[in-house]
């Protein structure tokens, strides 16, 4: 069988390509905007370069097609922080990907306890192995309903004894495969 894309709407590409392309890691994202903690997970996220140390996340929009507020809070104060999923997090992942108000945060509403680590940046999720610090760096218009936007790492952070003195990593991140999801150490 051969899928002609150009012949399927975005939701059978969308499906598609989130089944095949796999795994991938499961990153929330953690903003902030007059004063309101924005936490949202994303798995259309990965690596681009390690020089500069570039992320790419793709941001769509809500399902009233108004920009998400991740997209909206990291073009205003060009600052976001990643920080990476375990499976233990699942059930709070899960409901910080209900679309709530701009002006409700997911951290209050879903009791996900956060911790302010740079003063420069938004905080972290408190239970997270590592965070990437990032700052906007800037975003390719293809013209679609998804806005990829490329942030630059600008610090990490690393829960105590996770990482060794030759920045090996320790970490259990959650990822996605397909619908469902798995622990990276099993992958």
């Amino acid at each position: 069988m051969v899928i002609n894309y150009s012949e399927i709407d975005d939701i059978k590409k969308y499906k598609l390509m989130s089944q095949t392309i796999t795994p991938r890691p499961i990153a929330w994202i953690v903003t902030l905007h007059d004063g309101v903690v924005n936490i949202a997970p994303f798995s259309y996220f990965a690596p681009l370069s390690s020089n500069p140390p570039i992320v790419v996340v793709s941001i769509g929009h809500k399902d009233d097609d108004t920009q998400k507020d991740t997209r909206v809070n990291i073009l205003h104060t060009k600052k976001a922080t990643i920080c990476f999923a375990k499976i233990d997090d699942m059930e709070k992942l899960l409901l910080s990907s209900n679309e709530l108000s701009k002006n409700i945060s997911e951290a209050l509403e879903y009791d996900i306890e956060t911790t302010l680590v740079l003063n420069e940046y938004p905080p972290i999720i408190s239970d997270t192995v590592t965070a990437l610090f990032c700052d906007f760096h800037s975003y390719i218009d293809i013209g679609g309903e998804t806005l990829p936007m490329l942030l630059e790492i600008k610090h990490q952070y690393t829960k105590d004894g996770q990482c060794d003195e030759r920045l090996n990593l320790k970490i259990d991140n959650l990822a996605r495969i397909g619908k469902g999801f798995a622990k990276s150490e099993a992958l």
